[in-house]
């Protein structure tokens, strides 16, 4: 009897160190944490600003290229030939509104005092001969005819005299105001011209705006390309991104900052990162990611930066990340 009881809490015991243990291996927080996701597909289709004909490239497909490589050019020649008209045009207008700020030059105001002094001294005489014969006129010493004509004279005189004296006017106090900001604007216009012709001619180059490799070369020198239109098309892979999703079940165990260890299947090396973001809205699995949960499970995408890129990881390759950091304190 005390046999067979000694059995039954040996083989209870075996049991219940049996169901221990799958508890501890298929625990979550007892399992190492695997998330699935790809290489970010990160590309950029780059062209001429201008439209035009191309007269050089300088990259060929794969090639990578360091921020600001030139790329390619277009004929410069027609927007330099407008670039010269515009700066023309400019100076110009510059040249314009410096005479109307200026006003007259001395010489000008001299001749105008000058013509308005003539004009004077004619004015007083036709206008004394006038007074004279006005005092024959009684006596008739004077006709009528020659009474009027002189008066005519005088007037005419007077006349003379109001316009030399506007002139002298014009000379000393200057162009009007409201002369002076049309003039001045003029001379703005010019100036945005000018810019603008100066930055098509700048946009005949072509430049990388980040690091990456040619992907595609679209068109040949030769061609004549459209504003806009695409000419090369470009992978960014600096920073190296990374997208995987977690189970919402997993939520707790990952945050912002945690170390990570990337693979590839077919690449022996362990990358490594951290993860850069966690989406707040949770979706459905993507069909491209396999998980070892269920695929209708809802699952958030996790943003991950690799900071070990050597080139071997491709845009859109699967990868399996493994979060090797401590779990975050809640």
């Amino acid at each position: 009897m005390n046999r067979k009881l000694m059995i039954g809490g040996v083989a209870g015991l075996a049991v219940l160190g049996l169901g221990t243990a799958g508890w501890q291996a298929t625990h979550p927080r007892d399992r190492a944490l695997v998330l699935y996701g790809n290489v970010d597909v990160r590309q950029v289709d780059l062209g001429f600003r201008v439209g035009g004909r191309i007269a050089s490239l300088a990259v060929d497909e794969g090639q990578h290229l360091a921020p600001g490589a030139e790329l390619g050019r277009l004929d410069a020649r027609p927007l330099q030939d407008a670039a010269d008209a515009q700066n023309a045009q400019l100076a110009l207008a510059r040249a314009n509104l410096a005479k109307y700020r200026a006003g007259a030059r001395p010489q000008e105001i001299e001749q105008a005092r000058q013509a308005l002094t003539a004009q004077q001294a004619r004015f007083e005489q036709a206008d004394a001969e006038y007074r004279r014969q006005q005092g024959l006129a009684p006596t008739g010493a004077v006709s009528h005819r020659q009474l009027e004509a002189a008066r005519a004279d005088r007037d005419a005189a007077r006349a003379l005299l109001d316009q030399a004296r506007a002139a002298y006017g014009l000379q000393t106090e200057g162009f009007r105001r409201e002369d002076i900001a049309v003039s001045a604007a003029q001379a703005d216009a010019a100036a945005a011209n000018a810019s603008k012709a100066a930055t098509d001619l700048s946009d005949t180059i072509l430049r990388a705006p980040e690091g990456g490799t040619v992907l595609t070369r679209a068109r040949e020198p030769g061609a004549i390309v459209q504003p806009g239109e695409t000419v090369f098309t470009l992978t960014i892979d600096n920073p190296l991104r990374l997208r995987a999703y977690v189970a919402e079940t997993d939520m707790a165990r990952i945050a912002p900052g945690q170390a990570v260890e990337v693979s590839a299947d077919g690449n022996p090396k362990t990358y490594h990162g951290t993860i850069a973001a966690i989406a707040s809205a949770a979706e459905f699995t993507p069909k491209t990611v396999q998980t070892e949960s269920l695929r209708a499970d809802l699952v958030y995408r996790v943003r991950v930066l690799v900071s070990d890129p050597d080139g071997a990881l491709h845009q859109g390759e699967p990868v399996s990340v493994r979060v090797t950091g401590p779990a975050p304190h809640r």
